[in-house]
């Protein structure tokens, strides 16, 4: 019985050796990888606020004279020194367009000037020389859209070689990132990096140069094995298999472990037993927590996923929309507006002001990864038509949204609603988006859903059933059970696992074709 153990171990382990090896050296390089990123100047990028002085032309009028009859939302942005409506047309973000608040005119090209802005604020920061900021410009008889275009295409620092518009998520930008539509802006540096932004909400993307590329180039043929995404679910089928019988063969390698005894010997092969025994005995604690959690995070990839919206667009008509910005601005309390757009909840629409933070109180994270928190932002809600304050508005907001994502309105289940500032163990960095509400229910198994009122967005959608794989993958894969020594100790963590694979893997492949020399030798 003892020896078909032993063969079966042998022969399971020459099948899964270059796959497990595969899996570990890319493993161990995963954590470098994290930390070998782009430098940029922030990941942030902090509005200087509305200038009221320069809401020459109001919005209704801008959106007449350009003849758009309705829209999904407008926000105000600046750029190269000039103000502008940002108007998304359509609720996918496949057509916005700027108009001046001073002329009403069409800015020219809107979208990827204003791509190419943000794209260096987060390259470069606000503090560099070449960075054209928000603030207003005295009025002149020059076409103030001409002004921007050329203060931005001219802005010094790194030139700027190609915009291109990203709809769907490629081998660079991967499904990982979340935000779509963005733009791709990429700069003439020795690095070749590439800045990716989203324009309708102001949000920094990801950031990939030269070096980072070949990273992920070869993460994904090693490790998550892009060359077989043809194949499908077939694909993750495969991985289950492999790692079911990874987890299957370290089982058995502990019971001959346990069964047979060490030999004393200077022989070349037993000695080769005796390494491929005890590093095997170190590095089986890992297998079977990679081997767990790897194969159980693919058979998940297996099951039916119900598609639910991400984004619930809603329609306002040009006719409807005539906001005063001096009542909003009382509104406000006196505080200085940063942005604003517009939202429906119980049919009734509402501008959402954002408000600039006290002084001394900073809005801006240069690091999301490292920092994991965000805080809420100061938002008021306003009723269009009365100008009256909504109490409690951003958490109103996010319930009503929770309740059409769920599609259950006006539900009689009583959610618990509560800001979310920082990844958890149950919302994590895989998200991105930060920061969010949380609406818990108790019922269809106390599913949660996170919404960012900001854009509107369904975040994530969790279930208890959810939990078990999410904590699975996040505690024996991504090795969170050392969160507690921070990401450096994590990091050396999840290295010496994936070494001690190469060491196991490399010692056994060692013993196996000793053993066969010998066997062969006349």
């Amino acid at each position: 019985m003892r020896k078909k153990i032993y063969k079966l171990h042998r022969v399971l382990s020459l099948v899964i050796a270059l796959p497990v090896l595969l899996w570990a050296v890319s493993g161990f390089m995963h954590p470098m990888m994290t930390n070998l990123r782009p430098q940029i100047a922030s990941q942030s990028y902090v509005a200087p606020g509305i200038d009221t002085a320069q809401l020459i032309v109001p919005l209704q009028q801008a959106l007449q004279q350009n003849e758009v009859d309705s829209f999904n939302n407008v926000h105000i942005v600046q750029m190269g020194g000039q103000q502008f409506y940002q108007v998304i047309i359509d609720g996918w973000g496949s057509d916005t367009r700027y108009f001046s608040t001073k002329t009403g005119n069409l800015l020219k090209d809107g979208d990827a000037l204003y791509a190419r802005f943000l794209a260096r604020a987060f390259l470069e920061g606000t503090g560099n020389p070449g960075y054209t900021a928000g603030q207003p410009e005295a009025l002149s008889d020059h076409d103030c859209c001409m002004m921007a275009t050329a203060r931005i295409m001219d802005s010094r620092g790194a030139k700027i070689t190609g915009v291109e518009r990203i709809t769907r998520f490629d081998g660079e930008y991967k499904y990982i990132n979340r935000l779509l539509p963005v733009y791709k802006v990429a700069f003439d540096r020795p690095d070749g990096i590439r800045i990716y932004v989203a324009t309708n909400s102001g949000r920094f993307g990801f950031a990939v140069d030269n070096r980072r590329a070949a990273f992920d180039r070869f993460f994904g043929i090693f490790h998550t094995w892009e060359w077989m995404n043809a194949l499908g679910t077939t694909k993750y089928f495969i991985m289950v298999v492999i790692t079911l019988l990874g987890f299957l063969t370290t089982l058995l390698g502990l019971y001959l472990f346990v069964v047979t005894k060490t030999k004393r010997s200077a022989h070349p092969l037993v000695k080769a037993r005796r390494n491929h025994r005890y590093t095997s005995l170190i590095a089986s604690v890992f297998t079977l927590m990679f081997t767990f959690s790897g194969g159980y995070h693919a058979l998940e990839k297996l099951l039916p996923v119900k598609v639910r919206p991400e984004q619930l667009p809603h329609t306002f008509l040009t006719a409807a929309v005539d906001p005063d910005f001096k009542k909003l601005g009382a509104a406000a309390g006196g505080y200085a507006i940063r942005d604003v757009s517009l939202c429906t909840m119980n049919g009734i629409v509402y501008w959402q002001l954002y408000l600039k933070k006290a002084p001394g109180v900073t809005e801006s994270r240069t690091d999301l990864m490292k920092t994991m928190t965000a805080a809420m932002p100061d938002v008021v809600y306003v009723r269009a038509d009365d100008y009256t304050v909504l109490q409690k508005g951003d958490e109103r907001y996010a319930r009503y949204l929770a309740e059409q994502f769920r599609g259950a309105p006006q539900s009689a289940d009583t959610p618990l609603v509560q800001p979310v500032t920082k990844f958890t163990e149950e919302y994590g960095f895989i998200n991105k988006r930060l920061p969010v509400w949380r609406v818990g229910y108790s019922t269809n198994g106390r599913e949660r859903y996170y919404i960012e009122t900001t854009t509107g967005v369904l975040a994530a959608r969790i279930q208890d059933r959810d939990l078990a794989e999410g904590y699975s993958f996040a505690f024996f894969h991504k090795h969170h059970f050392m969160d507690w020594g921070g990401k450096m100790t994590r990091d050396i963590s999840t290295l010496f696992g994936a070494a001690m694979q190469i060491a196991m893997v490399v010692v056994g492949l060692l013993l196996y074709f000793r053993s066969r020399r010998r066997k062969q030798a006349p």
